[in-house]
């Protein structure tokens, strides 16, 4: 078995495993600052092999219901190989900025599809909510994932990370990254961004008529955005210290990422449900920074 292939089967089983934790860290933090005992680390786990037992009850014949949650996690999978968690990318030359962009939109559109086939009025809702927050979010992310390809002269993400390791942080590289970690809470669906889902208003909003295995795969598939979005803050951004050693690089990128884990679960904790015209208009300001990011880029600052 090859290397590239390996380290593309243990980056897979870690995003699969570990993410579920994560959640539950965030659940057990929510908790003990609402002074509450709150569920076990282990709960998530628990959650999904409940869902995964239960009968698939489908509410429609459209096979874009029955089949998008399957393509929503195929995309989620994908960009676990395409992430260079500290030990190279499994898929090498294919692991470009296009590329990775155009995957995490394909997820996003795969929680669209679900909502749009359900037939459910809540569901339109939330897929409609979900279309404003991708039109505003993914620009973010892509513009500030820009600064460093154009500092670095390279769309490949490992290149990315070597330029970064190479060289000192500069203004417009943190700025990006501000930009990227005020973005991501609205990635992971967290509040007070989960618009889109908002149980308290719409009622699981795109998620509504999912059930059994199916409703399983797109809660896991929020965990392991959870866990990706804050590995590529860390690896992209702030990717010191080189360890010399592939796994012992792994290990550090997972507790870089673990503490804004944590900074995520916090902002959820103590922030209320924006609406949709505040999200909107905070993002706005958000590609402005990033936009600024850009020109001081470009300036050599």
């Amino acid at each position: 078995m090859g290397q590239p292939v390996l380290v593309g089967i243990v980056q897979v089983l870690l995003v699969l495993l570990l993410s579920p934790l994560l959640e539950g860290v965030i659940r057990k933090l929510k908790a003990r600052i609402h002074s509450r005992q709150g569920p076990p680390f282990t709960q998530p786990y628990l959650d999904l092999i409940k869902l995964l037992g239960k009968e698939d009850l489908q509410v429609t014949r459209s096979l874009l219901f029955r089949f998008a949650p399957v393509m929503t996690m195929a995309a989620v999978l994908t960009i676990a190989l395409l992430i260079p968690m500290g030990a190279g990318t499994p898929l090498g030359g294919a692991s470009d900025l296009i590329v990775l962009l155009y995957v995490m939109t394909l997820a996003a559109v795969g929680i669209m599809l679900i909502a749009f086939a359900s037939g459910s009025p809540y569901a339109y809702v939330g897929g409609s909510r979900e279309m404003m927050m991708v039109l505003t979010t993914e620009p973010v992310v892509a513009i500030t994932l820009i600064v460093v390809a154009l500092k670095s002269g390279t769309l490949l993400l490992d290149g990315m990370v070597g330029w970064q390791l190479a060289n000192h942080p500069s203004i417009s590289t943190v700025l990006a990254a501000g930009a990227f970690f005020l973005a991501l809470q609205a990635q992971v669906g967290k509040l007070p961004f989960d618009i889109a889902e908002a149980d308290q208003e719409i009622m699981g909003g795109p998620f509504i008529e999912l059930s059994g295995p199916r409703l399983a795969l797109i809660k896991w598939c929020f965990h392991m955005r959870l866990l990706l979005f804050s590995v590529l803050l860390v690896l992209i951004f702030v990717p010191w210290p080189d360890l010399g050693v592939a796994a012992l690089n792994v290990v550090a990128t997972l507790a870089k990422a673990f503490v804004v884990v944590l900074l995520v679960g916090l902002i959820d904790v103590v922030n209320p449900r924006l609406r949709i015209d505040q999200s909107m208009n905070y993002f706005t300001r958000i590609i402005f920074v990033a936009l600024a990011a850009v020109a001081l880029t470009i300036i050599g600052a």
